[in-house]
């Protein structure tokens, strides 16, 4: 049986801003991400918590 991911708190979006560029951010939800069109990376979102590190984040194909 495959467990159920924990979701995101969409409400915890609008507090949270890119920790880079300090810019509004937007949610993935089929990749569990939160994206930063400014900085060009996508930050994993684990366990319902997003995870704002830059050495975490991914670089935006």
């Amino acid at each position: 049986m495959q467990q159920k991911q924990p979701t995101f708190d969409r409400h915890m979006l609008e507090a949270l801003v890119c920790p880079l560029t300090h810019t509004t951010l937007q949610y993935d939800a089929d990749k569990q991400e939160l994206i930063s069109t400014a900085a060009n990376l996508a930050f994993p979102i684990r366990n319902g918590i997003p995870v704002m590190l830059k050495d975490e984040a991914r670089p935006l194909e």
